[in-house]
């Protein structure tokens, strides 16, 4: 069975199935924030649709982390690392990437299993 959340003219914020979720890429809501703000948003969005599952950050498989400056690598990290479950990490890549919105500092995209 296939679900999907969210749905617009464009793209679901979530598809599951066979008990794997695949969040489209989340990105910050206030782009004022610095990078570590703008992750922290991104890191609880997350988290909210993996809630509509049934799912959470501890059943994250993979994550892919798109920076728009590499700069901020150090800033994204800050706000991953309280987030993240210690022992529990996913497999991760980040990259640089010119995102689709200027103002947007990084764009995470999740595949989480359902438990």
């Amino acid at each position: 069975m296939l679900e999907r959340f969210d749905v617009g003219p464009r793209m679901s914020e979530m598809t599951v199935h066979n008990k794997v979720a695949y969040l489209s890429g989340q990105i910050p809501e206030d782009t004022s924030q610095d990078i570590t703000g703008q992750t922290r948003q991104v890191l609880a969005e997350i988290d909210k649709l993996l809630a509509l599952v049934a799912s959470d950050k501890q059943h994250i498989l993979r994550a892919e982390v798109f920076l728009a400056d590499i700069n901020d690598f150090a800033g994204m990290n800050a706000a991953w690392d309280e987030w993240v479950v210690a022992g529990m990490t996913p497999a991760r890549a980040t990259v640089e990437a010119k995102l689709a919105d200027p103002a947007w500092k990084v764009e995470i995209v999740i595949t989480a299993a359902l438990p």
